[in-house]
């Protein structure tokens, strides 16, 4: 089980990575993208900026600038990890998708169990780097946009090409699905 580390601070600018449960592409099977964007919805109504995004089929990365009001980081990414998995569920069963629910369902750790949960859709943790320079918010903004375009099977030939990215709209290249902000605070 890895390691969990909350994140000491209430505001500040942050690259932050969650990831499906084994990695199923549980986003993907779904077409759940339009949970992420409600999320960054979600967040920019509470005042928080989404400066920079990728929604891969099975993981999402984000950059985010967390105004320090009363809610923690960690429960703002818990809350938001705990809807969309609800949601991913519900869409699940819809699909009949029985196989997988019973693969979410047997990854659950007996403490989750005793809670009432009855799916683990996500990796329990999530990773998270504060970001205080302008060069590692540079680097995290070019891994987040070429992400799509890397590994063995890429999902697009260039940043561009991929929908669920910010990266059409940081370059104002056009419409993005989720207008960001390209301003950072470090």
């Amino acid at each position: 089980m890895p390691v969990r580390r909350k994140i000491p601070f209430n505001k500040g600018t942050f690259f932050i990575t969650f990831t499906c449960l084994n990695w199923i592409p549980l986003i993907a099977i779904t077409n759940s993208y339009d949970l992420i964007y409600k999320w960054f919805e979600h967040l920019t109504r509470l005042g928080h900026t989404v400066n920079a995004y990728v929604i891969m089929p099975n993981h999402i990365h984000v950059i985010i600038t967390f105004n320090g009001e009363e809610n923690k980081i960690n429960i703002l990414i818990g809350e938001g990890k705990r809807f969309i998995a609800y949601k991913l569920i519900s869409k699940l069963q819809t699909l009949k998708l029985d196989s997988l629910l019973m693969k979410l369902k047997v990854n659950m750790s007996e403490t989750d169990i005793k809670k009432g949960k009855k799916h683990e859709v996500f990796e329990p943790s999530f990773d998270w780097k504060h970001i205080d320079t302008m060069e590692f918010y540079i680097q995290k903004l070019n891994y987040i946009h070429q992400n799509p375009c890397k590994g063995n099977n890429p999902l697009a030939n260039k940043p561009e090409d991929y929908l669920h990215s910010s990266y059409r709209s940081f370059y104002n290249l056009g419409d993005s699905l989720f207008d960001v902000c390209n301003e950072v605070v470090l």
